[in-house]
């Protein structure tokens, strides 16, 4: 059975203040939140249902989303400057 001590100090861990008249009340609600929660033990749990879900792909299929290159020139042709096929960046990491 719970005691005003034990809802103190549940009280005390969960850093509220309670006053005497809340400590009353939830002295008593506290035997039946215990009691709800001790039916727990008496459950019969069989192993198919503690296995976890089947695995599936939940993803699109692989392949191409579209033809390979189809928007390559179109892409490269905005680009401002070009050296053969590839494309001219400014240099972003110096060797320093």
């Amino acid at each position: 059975m719970a005691s005003a001590d034990d809802v103190k100090k549940l009280a005390a861990l969960a850093r509220i203040t309670l006053s005497e008249e809340e400590i009353d009340t939830f002295t008593k609600e506290f035997e039946g939140i215990l009691a709800y929660v001790g039916q727990i033990e008496s459950l019969s749990v069989t192993p198919e249902v503690n296995r976890a879900p089947a695995v599936r792909n939940v993803f699109r299929e692989d392949g191409e989303p579209h033809e390979k290159g189809k928007y390559t020139e179109k892409l490269a042709a905005q680009f401002p400057e070009r050296d053969g096929q590839y494309l001219k960046v400014k240099q972003i990491i110096s060797h320093d």
